[in-house]
C-alpha cells in the first residue's frame, strides 16, 4: 500500500497524477475487500464507486466543498480517504467505524445517509444556505440509480433545477435501472461536451441567435429543441434537461482519466449539472461481479473464493424465510393474494414467491409510499395484498398507512421485517419505532409473533380479517424449540408461565429470553401479549392485580409509545399501586454493533430482564 499509507486526508490526493490515482484506487479496493471479508458489510456497491470517490476528492476541496452521499452503501472508499483508514477494520463493530455516512463521525460526512432519496433535498438545503452566506463552495451529490425510483429524489431535482442551484449531481449508474448502453463514442462525446471550449461555443451560439433581429428568440428556442432531441438520441439526459439540469454523460466510472477530466470541466460551471457515470457493482472482485445481489450486503466470507464463512455450517432459517415460504403456501389456496415489496425481494424472503407467481408479485423499487397506497387500492377492489417492507423503511409510508389504508379500512396485511435491533447496520436501520407508530393507527390490528409457529398463524389470521393488519418480526434466526400454544383468539394474550409474585409481559421472540431469565425465579408469571393492538386489557388488569401491582414489560422497540405504554394506559384507572419496570429501546438512537452486544447494552438480555424482575419484587 505504497500510496494509500501516505493518504491521511483528501489534501494528500491533490498532487497525484492519474497513474498514482489509479494505483491508489486499486489499493483502496484491496483494503475494502479484505476488511469486509472479516466484518461483513455492503461490498459490491462500494467496490463500484472507488474510482468515483478518489476522483471527487482529487478534484474538489472537501470538506469546504460538500459531498452528499445517498446511502452509505457506496461510500467505503470515501471513509478511507477522509482519515478513517486506520480505523476501517473496525467497520460495523461496536464503537468502530459507522456502516453509513455519519456527520458525528467526520466533518467530511456532510449529511446522514441510510434511507435512499434524501441526498438531493439535503444538498438543495446546503446550496440555499451557502448562497445566503455568500460562500462559493460546490455542493456535490452522489446518488445511485435506485434513487431514481424514489419520489424524494425527484422532488429535490425539481426544486434544484427550478432554483438553478450550483449543484452537481453524480448519478452512479450500475445498470440496474438505467439503460446499459455505454461505449467509447458516447464517453468521448460526453467529455468533449464538458470542455470549456464546447461551453464557450454553446454560449456564443446562444447569444448570436438571440441577437438576430425579430426572429432571434424563435431561432434560439428552435435550437434548444434540436439540441434536446439530439441528446435524447445520443444520451439518456432529456428528462434531466427538462428538469433544469445540464446533462453530461455517460462516463466510464472506472476510467480515472476520463472521470477527473469531466469533473474538472463541470466544476467550473455554476448551474445544476447531472453527471451520468456508469459503474459495475463489485468491480475488481470476481465473486462480487458474478453475484452483486449477494454481495450487496454480505456477512463474513472467504477472501480467496468469496464463499460465506458459514457456508459449510447448517443453514439457520430466519423469520424472513418462514414468511416467504408461508405466504407462498397460502397463495396456493387463495388466488387473491398478491405480494409487494420495495426493492427488497430477497431480503424479505419473497424471491421464491416472485418466481412462482411473477404475475402476482410487485417490486415497486424504492418507493414505499407508492407500495402502500397501491396495496390499499388493490385491497379495496378485491385482492388481498401483503406488503413486506423493513420496519425502518415503512416509516416513510406512514401517511399512506394512515389515510389510504386505515381510514378506508382497506384489508392490507403488512409484514414488517427487520423489526427491533438489526445489529451492525446501526441507527438508520434499527426497527425501533414500528410498535409505537402502528399502535397509534385506528382500525389496524398489530400482532407480534414469538416464534415461527406464531408467524404462520398470524399470517393466516391477518389475511382472514376484513381490515388492515400488521405483524412484525426480527432479522434473526428462528427459535430452536418453539412452544406450541392454543389457537389465536383475536386480542387475547397467552400465559406461558403462571405466577403471582410479579408478571412479565413480553412481545415477540424476547419471550424466550425472558423464560431463560426466569428459569430459577419462582412464582413469576410470563405472558406473551400476542397482540400489541388490540391489547388484552381484561387479562392485563387481572394479572397485575393478582401480582399486587408488580410487573415488567419487555419489547424490542422504543419504550415511549410501545406496548409498555399501552399497558400503563390500561392500568391508569385501576386504583392498584404499581411497581414496574419497562424494558425496551431507550429514548435515544442505539449505535451499531452485534445484536447480542446491543441487547446487553439496553438491558434486553437474560441478565437485564432478571435484574428488572428482582427490582420490582
Amino acid at each position: 500500500m505504497a500510496i494509500l499509507e501516505t493518504v491521511h486526508s483528501p489534501d494528500d490526493l491533490k498532487d497525484l497524477g492519474i497513474a498514482e490515482l489509479e494505483l491508489l484506487a486499486s489499493e483502496i479496493r484491496g483494503l475494502i475487500i479484505e476488511t469486509v471479508s472479516s466484518t461483513g458489510g455492503h461490498l459490491a456497491s462500494s467496490l463500484g464507486a472507488v474510482e468515483l470517490a478518489v476522483a471527487l476528492h482529487h478534484v474538489f476541496n472537501t470538506p469546504r466543498d460538500k459531498i452528499v452521499w445517498d446511502v452509505g452503501h457506496q461510500a467505503y472508499a470515501h471513509k478511507i480517504i477522509t482519515g478513517r483508514r486506520g480505523a476501517f477494520p473496525t467497520l460495523r463493530q461496536k464503537g468502530g467505524v459507522s456502516p453509513f455516512i455519519n456527520p458525528f463521525e467526520s466533518p467530511y460526512d456532510a449529511f446522514v445517509s441510510g434511507h435512499t432519496g434524501n441526498a438531493v433535498p439535503a444538498a438543495s438545503g446546503i446550496c440555499e444556505t451557502m448562497e445566503k452566506a455568500g460562500a462559493s463552495c460546490k455542493v456535490v451529490v452522489v446518488i445511485g440509480d435506485g434513487s431514481l425510483s424514489n419520489g424524494l429524489t425527484f422532488e429535490g431535482l425539481n426544486f434544484a433545477g427550478m432554483r438553478k442551484q450550483n449543484m452537481l449531481v453524480v448519478l452512479n449508474d450500475n445498470t440496474m435501472f438505467i439503460s446499459k448502453r455505454v461505449g467509447a463514442l458516447a464517453d468521448y462525446l460526453s467529455r468533449i461536451m464538458t470542455s470549456r471550449r464546447a461551453k464557450d461555443v454553446r454560449e456564443g451560439i446562444k447569444h448570436a441567435l438571440k441577437g438576430v433581429p425579430l426572429v432571434g428568440n424563435a431561432l434560439y428556442r428552435a435550437a434548444k429543441i434540436l439540441e434536446g432531441n439530439i441528446k435524447g438520441v445520443v444520451t439518456e439526459g432529456l428528462l434531466f434537461e427538462e428538469m433544469g439540469f445540464r446533462y453530461v454523460g455517460p462516463i466510464d466510472g472506472h476510467n480515472m482519466a476520463h472521470l477527473v477530466e469531466a469533473l474538472k470541466n463541470v466544476s467550473a460551471w455554476n448551474e445544476p449539472i447531472l453527471l451520468h457515470v456508469i459503474t459495475q457493482k463489485g468491480h475488481g472482485y470476481s465473486p462480487a461481479m458474478k453475484d452483486p445481489e449477494h454481495f450487496h450486503g454480505v456477512g463474513r466470507f472467504d477472501l480467496e473464493n468469496g464463499e460465506s464463512a458459514s457456508v459449510h455450517a447448517p443453514t439457520q432459517e430466519t423469520y424472513s424465510d418462514v414468511f416467504g415460504r408461508s405466504i407462498m403456501e397460502l397463495a396456493e389456496r387463495d388466488p387473491r393474494i398478491v405480494a409487494l415489496s420495495a426493492a427488497m425481494t430477497t431480503g424479505t424472503g419473497l424471491k421464491a414467491f416472485s418466481k412462482r407467481y411473477p404475475e402476482r408479485y410487485y417490486d415497486v423499487g424504492i418507493a414505499e409510499g407508492h407500495a402502500v397506497t397501491m396495496a390499499a387500492a388493490m385491497a379495496l377492489y378485491g385482492l388481498r395484498p401483503v406488503v413486506a417492507i423493513y420496519s425502518t423503511f415503512l416509516q416513510r409510508a406512514y401517511d399512506s398507512i394512515v389515510v389510504d389504508v386505515a381510514l378506508q379500512r382497506a384489508p392490507v396485511l403488512f409484514a414488517v421485517d427487520r423489526a427491533g435491533l438489526v445489529g451492525p447496520d446501526g441507527p438508520t436501520h434499527h426497527g425501533a419505532f414500528d410498535l409505537a407508530y402502528l399502535r397509534s393507527v385506528p382500525n389496524l390490528t398489530l400482532m407480534v409473533p414469538r416464534d415461527q409457529l406464531m408467524l404462520r398463524l398470524m399470517l393466516e389470521t391477518g389475511l382472514s380479517l376484513n381490515a388492515p393488519a400488521a405483524l412484525r418480526y426480527p432479522r434473526e434466526s428462528v427459535v430452536e424449540r418453539p412452544i406450541s400454544g392454543p389457537r389465536l383468539e383475536h386480542g387475547r394474550c397467552q400465559v406461558l408461565r403462571p405466577g403471582s409474585r410479579a408478571v412479565v409481559f413480553c412481545a415477540g421472540p424476547l419471550c424466550y429470553t425472558a423464560l431463560e431469565a426466569l428459569s430459577d425465579v419462582p412464582d413469576v408469571a410470563l405472558v406473551d401479549l400476542v397482540y400489541a393492538k388490540p391489547l388484552d386489557a381484561h387479562a392485563v388488569r387481572d394479572l397485575v392485580g393478582k401480582a399486587n401491582g408488580r410487573f415488567v414489560t419487555v419489547e424490542d422497540g422504543c419504550v415511549r409509545g410501545g406496548v409498555g405504554s399501552a399497558i400503563l394506559e390500561t392500568l391508569a384507572d385501576t386504583g392498584v399501586p404499581l411497581r414496574f419496570r419497562m424494558l425496551g429501546l431507550p429514548d435515544a438512537f442505539v449505535e451499531h454493533g452485534s445484536i447480542g452486544e446491543l441487547r446487553r447494552l439496553v438491558g434486553l438480555d437474560p441478565a437485564g430482564i432478571r435484574r428488572a424482575v428482582e427490582e420490582v419484587l
